[in-house]
C-alpha cells in the first residue's frame, strides 16, 4: 500500500518551485490559482525570500499549490491513501477527490489570511518540545497555560499559547527535553484561532464536497474519513484543534503502508515517518519529491507499491473503510449481491467508546464483504466493496 503525504507550514524554502515552472502549463496554472488565493504564487515560489514566504497568509496557499502541482505529474489513480499535515490536509483532501483543486486553493487563501489576522490580536507563539516523557511534557505544557498544538510523534510535541507561557516553559523545561521556539506568527491549532475558524466555516459552508475516492486520514484522530461533508467539517475544526500526526502515522503502520511519497516541499514528514516507523516490521520505502528530477523515483515507487487500476470498462467499485479501530459488525441480514442506497448503514465498528456506524457513500451492489463479524479492524481498513455502472 502506498501513501502520499502533503506537508504543512514550516516546510517551505525560498525558490522551491523554480524547477517546476519548466514543466508545460505550470506557470499558467499557478497564475490561475493566484487569482483564487489572492497572492502571487509564481513570485512566492520562485523569487520571494524566506521572510516573505514565512507570512502565514502567503505560505498556506503556496504549500497547497505546490503539492497539487507535483501530484499532477504522478499516476494518482494507483495511490491508495492520502494524508496531509495541518494546511496540507487541504491538498490531501483534493487528491482524495473531496475538493476540486480550485476549492482547496481558495480555502487555503482564506485560511491563511484569517489565521494571520487572528495571530495579530495578541502576542502568541509556538515551541517544539523534543524528547522527554510524553505525559510529563503534556503536564508541563498545561501547567504554563499552553496547548499541545501538534503531537508529531518521534519524540516531538509542539506547545502553543501566550508568549509569557512559552518563556516559562523554556526556562523550566521538562526533564530530558529541549525547548526550541518556532518562527511562526502565533498559536496555531489552539483556541486563539477561533476567529479564523469561524471565518473559514462561513466560506466552507458554500462548498459541495464529494466523498473520498481513496483512503483519506484526518489530523483530528488519525481516522479514515468516509464522507466529504465530514472531512470539510474536520478541515474547519482543525484550525483550533491539535494536529495528531502521531495518530496518522500509527494508522499508516496499522494499515501496513509499504511506500511513502512526500510532495514538495518534502523532507519534514518523511523524516518523522522514518523515525517513528523505523522499528516496525517492514518500515516503508520513502521518496521525497522536491523537483521534477525526483518524478521517476516517485513513479517507480507507485508502480511497485501502488494499487493496480481496474481495467473493467463497464463497472466501477467503491470501497467503504473503517472510520476507527475496533471490531466490525456487519448489518443484520445484509448479504453480498444486494442493492445498497447511498447512506445505508452497512455495519458498525465497535470501539471502546461504543459502536460507530458505517454507511455506504454511494448506491450500488454489495459486491464483496472485505471484513466479517468480529474481525478486528484499523482506521482506513477496507470493509465492503460496492460495485456500480460507470
Amino acid at each position: 500500500m502506498l501513501a502520499v503525504l502533503s506537508p504543512g507550514q514550516g516546510s517551505q524554502k525560498p525558490g522551491f518551485l523554480t524547477p517546476w515552472l519548466d514543466l508545460t502549463g505550470t506557470e499558467a496554472r499557478l497564475r490561475w490559482w493566484s487569482a483564487l488565493a489572492g497572492v502571487d504564487l509564481v513570485h512566492l515560489g520562485t523569487a520571494a525570500d524566506a521572510d516573505e514566504i514565512k507570512d502565514t497568509a502567503r505560505t498556506q496557499p503556496l504549500l497547497v499549490a505546490a503539492a497539487l502541482l507535483a501530484a499532477e505529474h504522478l499516476p494518482m489513480y494507483d495511490v491508495t491513501l492520502t494524508v496531509g499535515h495541518s494546511v496540507g490536509e487541504l491538498g490531501a483532501a483534493a487528491l482524495a477527490g473531496v475538493l476540486p483543486a480550485e476549492a482547496a486553493i481558495t480555502l487555503a487563501g482564506v485560511r491563511g489570511r484569517e489565521m494571520a489576522a487572528a495571530c495579530a490580536l495578541e502576542p502568541t507563539g509556538m515551541a517544539a518540545v523534543l524528547g522527554g516523557d510524553p505525559d510529563e511534557v503534556l503536564a508541563a505544557i498545561a501547567t504554563h497555560g499552553l496547548h499541545p498544538a501538534n503531537r508529531n510523534g518521534a519524540g516531538q510535541i509542539v506547545a502553543a499559547g501566550a508568549v509569557a507561557g512559552l518563556e516559562k516553559l523554556a526556562a523550566e523545561p521538562p526533564a530530558k527535553t529541549r525547548v526550541i521556539r518556532l518562527q511562526v506568527a502565533g498559536a496555531f491549532h489552539t483556541p486563539y484561532m477561533a476567529p479564523a475558524e469561524a471565518a473559514l466555516a462561513a466560506v466552507a459552508a458554500g462548498i459541495t464536497p464529494a466523498d473520498p475516492t481513496r483512503i483519506l486520514l484526518s489530523n483530528l484522530d488519525g481516522a479514515a474519513v468516509n464522507h466529504g461533508r465530514d472531512m470539510v467539517q474536520r478541515l474547519v475544526r482543525q484550525v483550533t484543534a491539535p494536529v495528531r500526526w502521531d495518530l496518522c502515522m500509527r494508522t499508516l503502520a496499522d494499515l501496513g503502508v509499504t511506500g511513502v511519497i512526500e510532495l514538495p516541499p518534502a523532507g519534514t514528514l518523511a523524516g518523522l515517518v522514518k523515525r517513528e516507523l523505523k522499528g516496525t516490521a517492514g518500515a516503508p520505502e520513502i521518496v521525497t519529491l522536491n523537483t521534477p528530477d525526483d518524478l521517476p523515483a516517485a513513479r517507480d515507487l507507485i508502480a511497485r507499491h501502488g494499487m493496480a487500476p481496474s481495467h473493467e470498462p463497464t463497472m466501477h467499485f467503491r470501497v467503504v473503510v473503517a472510520p476507527s479501530a475496533g471490531t466490525f459488525e456487519p448489518a443484520d441480514g445484509l448479504a453480498e449481491g444486494e442493492t445498497l442506497r447511498s447512506g445505508q448503514v452497512v455495519g458498525s465498528v465497535v470501539t471502546r467508546q461504543g459502536p460507530v456506524e458505517v454507511t455506504a457513500h454511494g448506491s450500488g451492489v454489495l459486491t464483496e464483504w472485505l471484513a466479517h463479524h468480529d474481525d478486528p479492524v484499523a482506521p482506513g481498513q477496507p470493509l465492503v466493496r460496492i460495485g456500480g455502472h460507470a
